[in-house]
């Protein structure tokens, strides 16, 4: 089933997320992704979410996730084992969407991925989102990179 209109922000922002919430408790407790889908749309309203974009966020990333954490891992000032697991899940979620998803400007998939740390990570941990992310975009998103400079006044 496609749309044709474009996806509402802020029901993707909501499924982003939710997602968040969803791979967090997938990371810590192991349980099976479908028993978790189950859970998340129990207790939370769903009709304010992008549910096929949560679907997307929930399964795709566990299958991707060797090929997401190469893409930020050479990044990293220390072994991913040791990152918070809240910014690991957000790191994931956003090298997921810089990758897979060209469709979503760098910039949205950058201020989202800051957003979810603030909210859900560490008093800092957004800095440091934000340093490993910046690397991961000069890498995957140099084109629209150089574009948005050129599209920029103040630069």
């Amino acid at each position: 089933m496609t749309n044709s209109s474009p996806p509402n922000f802020f029901a993707r922002h909501r499924a982003r997320r939710l997602a968040l919430q969803a791979l967090y408790q997938w990371l810590l407790s192991g349980n099976n992704l479908q028993d978790i889908e189950i859970e998340s749309h129990r207790f939370n309203n769903m009709q304010k979410i992008d549910v096929s974009y949560f679907h997307e966020l929930l399964y795709d990333i566990p299958k991707q996730l060797p090929q997401i954490d190469a893409l930020f891992e050479p990044y990293l000032d220390r072994s991913i084992h040791e990152l918070n697991p809240i910014e690991l899940t957000v790191l994931r979620i956003a090298s997921y969407e810089l990758s897979f998803r060209p469709d979503i400007p760098y910039r949205v998939v950058l201020n989202e991925a800051l957003e979810l740390a603030k909210s859900f990570g560490a008093e800092e941990g957004y800095k440091y989102v934000n340093a490993v992310l910046d690397k991961v975009c000069r890498k995957l998103r140099v084109v629209e990179m150089k574009q948005g400079r050129a599209d920029d006044p103040s630069s």
